[in-house]
């Protein structure tokens, strides 16, 4: 590993308390970076910060869909090491619920927190980033904002926005120096999805490691991701190695993209 490729730089990553958010703060630090870290669970934002070397990860609780907090957020990582350089949106929440059954809150809170989050924080960031050169914004989106999965039209309809905006963004913005790429991970092992297998396990009669198997297995890699291996993604979006990558979508889900599901059945055993 290239242990200074962000070294100098300071990012901003919502939802960094959990998950693939934690993750990506760890490998920004080890890379060199400085993190600001926001979500709105104040406990596991400061289990975070206390994990990694004093001065390397500072913590802003709030929520990215509430203008006053994201301001303040942006505050705090200007101020963390005097400059701003990455802003990584992984802020997220799960849906369910066809849409003729789908509560309109839960559609609201769904897209809200999955699209509109991330405008506010972009619209907030990309002035400074405009002063400071340039930058990389890296949103995280979904293989739910590619394909449809099963009563999810709030979740996949939020992801698919996410993915267009980042395009928008990259278009609006590159000549300014600013890179916008989105990032759709397939099935990643964290406690949001630990609890999709444990609700999964509830209808089909089967523990969580064996819902786990069964969500995997026409992936041709056959297991779920480690959120380790996303974040490593986002060190590189988020160094200068990927200069001239803007406007991409990227797929890491262990090749299920990649399946023609109709053709499963004629598969040899």
């Amino acid at each position: 590993m290239d242990t200074d490729r962000l070294d100098g730089k300071v990012a901003l990553v919502s939802g960094g308390g959990t998950g693939i958010g934690a993750a990506i703060v760890s490998r920004f630090v080890e890379e060199g970076g400085h993190v600001v870290i926001t979500g709105r669970r104040e406990g596991l934002l400061e289990e975070v910060a206390r994990s990694h070397p004093q001065g390397s990860v500072a913590m802003c609780a709030g929520d990215v869909t509430e203008a006053g907090d994201v301001d303040r957020m942006i505050h705090i990582a200007l101020n963390f090491h005097g400059r701003l350089d990455i802003l990584v949106n992984n802020a997220g929440v799960g849906s369910v619920g066809p849409v003729a059954d789908l509560d309109p809150a839960q559609w609201r809170k769904t897209l809200e927190i999955n699209l509109t989050g991330p405008f506010l924080m972009m619209r907030g960031v990309i002035p400074h980033l405009i002063k400071s050169g340039g930058g990389s914004i890296i949103n995280i989106a979904s293989v739910a904002g590619l394909r449809a999965g099963p009563e999810s039209p709030a979740y996949c309809a939020a992801k698919g926005g996410l993915i267009m905006l980042s395009q928008q963004v990259a278009l609006d913005y590159g000549s300014r120096g600013i890179r916008c790429n989105a990032v759709c991970p397939g099935w990643v092992r964290t406690p949001m999805s630990e609890k999709e297998m444990d609700e999964l396990g509830l209808m089909i009669g089967a523990d969580r490691e064996t819902a786990f198997a069964r969500v995997v297995r026409d992936i041709p890699m056959g297991r779920v991701a480690k959120p380790g291996e996303i974040a490593a993604l986002c060190a590189y979006l988020a160094s200068d190695e990927s200069s001239f990558m803007t406007g991409t979508t990227i797929i890491i889900d262990g090749g299920g993209a990649a399946v023609d599901v109709g053709t499963l059945a004629c598969k040899s055993q």
